[in-house]
């Protein structure tokens, strides 16, 4: 997974929380948007297109697209529209068992 982010988070005293995101554990801010969060620690695609396969990332940050589709908990969710919280079990939403090419 590559970790290399083009953000740069402004904030410096946060909470960290752990998740796990396709099995690897990432630190993450509390409370902060889930997608803005992946992004910061590197996840440049979420998920592939059901007939393409093409990788998906975040687009609109404001639920109208569903490009952000993550599997959170076992339950497909849009995660521009999720907050950071402690423990999460996110993975990437798979299609006809393909993985998204990084």
């Amino acid at each position: 997974m590559n970790n290399a982010s083009q953000f740069v988070d402004l904030n410096s005293d946060h909470v960290m929380v752990t998740v796990i995101f396709d099995g690897a554990e990432l630190n993450l801010t509390l409370g902060q948007n889930l997608a803005a969060a992946l992004m910061s620690a590197g996840i440049s695609a979420l998920r592939n297109t059901p007939v393409s396969h093409s990788p998906r990332s975040p687009f609109c940050m404001m639920g109208a697209c569903y490009d952000c589709l993550v599997e959170i908990d076992g339950s497909t969710q849009q995660a521009c529209m999720t907050l950071v919280r402690d423990g999460l079990i996110i993975n990437r939403v798979k299609y006809l068992d393909r993985q998204v090419d990084e």
